[in-house]
């Protein structure tokens, strides 16, 4: 590390820098895990920085997971490489596919399908939705007829089938400064949203008869893009656990073979948590030593109300293995049917010939409207305000079943998203709760309808951000009210198929 901040150049605030000489040796192992930091005092005083400068460098390191600081200790680096991942491991026999099993997996896709067919907004407690009221619509359409107007001669010309130019340019500094991505705007392709970014990434990777690793639980329509595109898929399990955590590597280093692997790593969905930075380098290492490829769906990286997000996991890839995938339909519209990649090196010339061929779906006016969206900061005005409500909403319905049924749930995934998960604790089962919940007027999604093979004890997922308050306080006392019916409260089961500790 340098003597002196001066030695680190002139051109980027101290923080920053700081920030950033820390985190990189952490990364590059000078400073390997479990070293005893210097004080942010004794630091301060030879990088020549204030105190508080050190203090907040500090408390971002530790809120990211590569510092942890323990009361009359000091402070420690939580995070690294780990070499021992290196070392080849046997692979476990795999059972066979059942007919048993494929039927499971499309009941409960199915009943996925359905519960998003049955999808109204203002219908409590749906999940997955933004509120369709905070989108600006008069603002919005100033900017189509303003932008639209001025741009008559490009839309009539040739479209570049990675979309627009300066739409792209807009996405890239976006991702530089609230997600740490260092990209241009030749990196960024632009889409229709997650579903369709993975179906042109299969195109590109995946033929007939390879391995792709999902998450399990995971996003259902993931895993069926993946299954028709002839995939063979391998469910992994996630960490469930009140910190910070996610895929368990573990258990993915048993497939040293699969072409793909796709995560969740900001938001997990639907579980909610973030994916710990041990586990991201330990992710990062096995796509590195297997020659796989990683989607990162930033999934809800926008709503995170207990502080700033972890950077991308993109961000931390040195390999350029990783292929971010974003969408604006939760931040701005759900019919706002716009989304992008982002991909680098050879997996960007690879993924560049698809789009060529097929990748042209988005139109170009809405893609030069979102670009004036974006660069005159109407963009980012809208994700605080939707910020602010969302977690207003989310508070008022935690103070609702706080107050009236309380002990009879837990609750997880709540720091970050439009949904959380309710695990019942009043010995009801799943379909039980859903079924008496229906009868009120309250649609509720089973956790189950997410999971392939993992198991996990009685859980609801609820959506709150797609309602108005009095809404939400109305459905919120009857959802306690029907905790509340069976107030022999069981003890909440710590194993079910694979272990599953909350």
């Amino acid at each position: 590390m340098p003597a002196q901040l001066s030695d680190l150049g002139s051109t980027v605030a101290k923080q920053e820098v700081a920030y950033a000489t820390l985190r990189d040796a952490i990364l590059g192992g000078v400073l390997g895990v479990g070293l005893t930091m210097p004080s942010t005092r004794a630091l301060a005083l030879r990088w020549r920085l204030s105190r508080g400068t050190m203090e907040t460098v500090y408390d971002r390191l530790c809120s990211e997971g590569y510092l942890c600081r323990r009361r009359g200790a000091g402070t420690f680096v939580s995070a690294t490489i780990p070499d021992s991942y290196l070392m080849a491991r046997p692979m476990e026999p795999q059972r066979e596919a059942t007919v048993e099993d494929a039927r499971s997996e499309r009941t409960q896709s199915n009943s996925y399908k359905q519960a998003e067919r049955d999808v109204r907004v203002g219908t409590p407690f749906v999940a997955r939705l933004p509120d369709p009221d905070l989108f600006p619509l008069k603002d919005w359409s100033r900017h189509v007829a303003k932008t639209i107007a001025a741009n008559s001669a490009q839309i009539r010309g040739k479209a570049d089938p990675a979309g627009l130019p300066s739409l792209r340019m807009q996405i890239a500094d976006y991702l530089r400064k609230f997600r740490n991505i260092d990209c241009g705007p030749d990196d960024v392709f632009m889409t229709s949203g997650i579903r369709h970014a993975i179906d042109l990434i299969c195109r590109a990777f995946v033929t007939k008869g390879d391995k792709v690793c999902v998450e399990d639980p995971c996003y259902p329509f993931a895993y069926e893009i993946f299954a028709l595109s002839g995939a063979a898929v391998a469910h992994v399990p996630v960490h469930l656990a009140v910190h910070l955590d996610g895929i368990q590597t573990s258990i993915l280093r048993r497939h040293g073979d699969a072409k793909l692997v796709y995560v969740t790593p900001a938001h997990q969905s639907p579980l909610g948590m973030t994916m710990a930075v041990s586990h991201r380098l330990e992710l990062l290492e096995w796509a590195e030593s297997n020659d796989a490829i990683i989607i990162e769906d930033d999934y809800d990286s926008e709503f995170s109300y207990s502080g700033a997000p972890l950077p991308a996991l993109m961000s931390v890839d040195r390999s350029g293995r990783t292929i971010y995938c974003g969408s604006f339909n939760k931040t701005l519209s759900l019919d706002m049917r716009v989304g992008f990649v982002v991909a680098k090196g050879d997996v960007r010339r690879t993924l560049s010939d698809i789009w060529r061929l097929v990748g042209r779906s988005t139109g170009l006016a809405e893609q030069i409207a979102l670009e004036s969206y974006l660069r005159t900061g109407a963009f980012a005005r809208h994700l605080r305000v939707a910020r602010h409500a969302y977690v207003q909403r989310r508070d008022c319905l935690l103070r609702i079943l706080e107050s009236r049924a309380r002990g009879l749930y837990l609750v997880s995934g709540h720091e970050a998203g439009l949904h959380f998960l309710l695990w019942l604790r009043n010995g009801q089962s799943e379909a039980e709760f859903c079924a008496r919940a229906a009868s009120e007027g309250i649609a509720l999604q089973p956790l189950s309808a997410f999971c392939c093979q993992t198991v996990f004890p009685p859980t609801v997922v609820v959506g709150y951000a797609a309602l108005a308050m009095h809404q939400i306080e109305e459905a919120g006392a009857k959802l306690a009210a029907i905790l509340a019916e069976n107030s022999q409260c069981a003890a909440l089961p710590r194993d079910g198929g694979r272990r599953c500790d909350v």
